[in-house]
């Protein structure tokens, strides 16, 4: 298999916010994942199979100088795999001498409590994944202070932005009723401030860490736009779609009913107290020591809109395209 310098693990939103950013700046990459990519990206390799594997894994990642640890289970299989994949994540980039570049969250936290999140703040999950988050997080710095790997993780709040899907709050339940002018749905109180990443940022921004040396062996919460309420957050989808703002939050019990028949919102639903109260990000760190950005929070969800236009128009293109088809026979 071709060396090239730079291999993500994962092919999800982050994956490929990871790899456009290395395609940017004309960097080789290739993009690992179980399946395959469904999207091409231009000038970036991709190949199909399991980290978990350790021969596959260390052909995957031979030679890379920088390795990104962008995997991300389903939501529900978090206990069971998601160690293990970090595990064989770590391990190949011992075997190449690569840079681990981990993609992280603000789960192993627990509560707000009233208080900004900054790296120092202590972890005290009462989640279970955010148990998992916090045991991961131990294991990647144990890792580095051994000197097994040089690792440098960089910490997202909840995302929106292009690939999100369900499991964004400003995502599919939010975006498409904005475009078709219906009524979206939020979750927890609406008033409450809560930081949201954008997703091209933290592609952007996790590529940032792994070229600097003053980055390895911390943490650093990645730059989001600026903190406003969901429903602020919402009105800027509706002005950017050119509907009016339409906002239901969808109460608890329904959530849990929900949840009965999809596991992801099952499991969405154990996040939900990040909605009940302020919930704020602080990467000021990273903003002063390494000189991270973010993207201005109306430029975001411009783009995010924008997005999920596009997609509509492509799949209403294809559905036309199959019904022609259908009619030519």
């Amino acid at each position: 298999m071709e060396i090239v310098d730079h291999v993500v693990l994962g092919a999800g939103a982050v994956g490929m916010a990871i790899a456009e950013a290395l395609a940017r700046r004309g960097e080789s990459v290739r993009i690992v994942n179980r399946s395959g990519l469904r999207e091409p990206v231009a000038d970036v390799q991709s190949v199909a199979g399991d980290v978990a594997d350790p021969a596959f894994a260390a052909s995957a990642t031979h030679g890379a100088r920088v390795i990104y640890q962008a995997l991300n289970p389903p939501y529900h299989r978090w206990a069971q795999e998601f160690p293990g994949l970090q595990a064989a994540a770590i391990t190949a980039a011992q075997a190449t001498d690569a840079r681990l570049v981990a993609m992280d969250n603000v789960y192993m936290y627990g509560r707000a409590d009233g208080r900004p999140f900054t790296e120092d703040r202590g972890y005290d999950a009462h989640t279970r994944k955010g148990r998992v988050r916090a045991q991961m997080a131990r294991d990647l710095m144990a890792a580095h202070d051994a000197g097994r790997v040089q690792v440098t993780v960089g910490r997202a709040s909840d995302f929106f932005g292009p690939r999100a899907g369900q499991q964004s709050l400003i995502g599919d339940w939010v975006i498409p009723p904005a475009l078709a002018d219906k009524t979206a749905s939020v979750m927890g109180d609406p008033d409450m401030p809560h930081t949201y990443t954008f997703i091209p940022d933290i592609g952007e921004n996790l590529v940032r860490l792994g070229e600097h040396d003053d980055a390895l062996g911390r943490v650093w919460h990645l730059p989001s736009p600026e903190t406003r309420t969901t429903r602020d957050v919402v009105a800027l989808v509706y002005q950017a779609a050119g509907t009016r703002p339409r906002l239901k939050v969808t109460p608890a019990w329904q959530m849990r009913a929900l949840g009965l028949v999809n596991r992801t919102i099952r499991e969405i639903n154990e996040m939900r107290y990040e909605f009940d109260e302020p919930f704020i990000v602080d990467a000021s760190r990273a903003e002063t020591e390494l000189g991270l950005r973010a993207t201005p929070l109306t430029d975001a969800v411009d783009q995010t809109v924008r997005w999920y236009r596009a997609q509509e128009v492509a799949s209403s293109t294809a559905d036309h395209k199959g019904t022609q088809r259908v009619a030519a026979r």
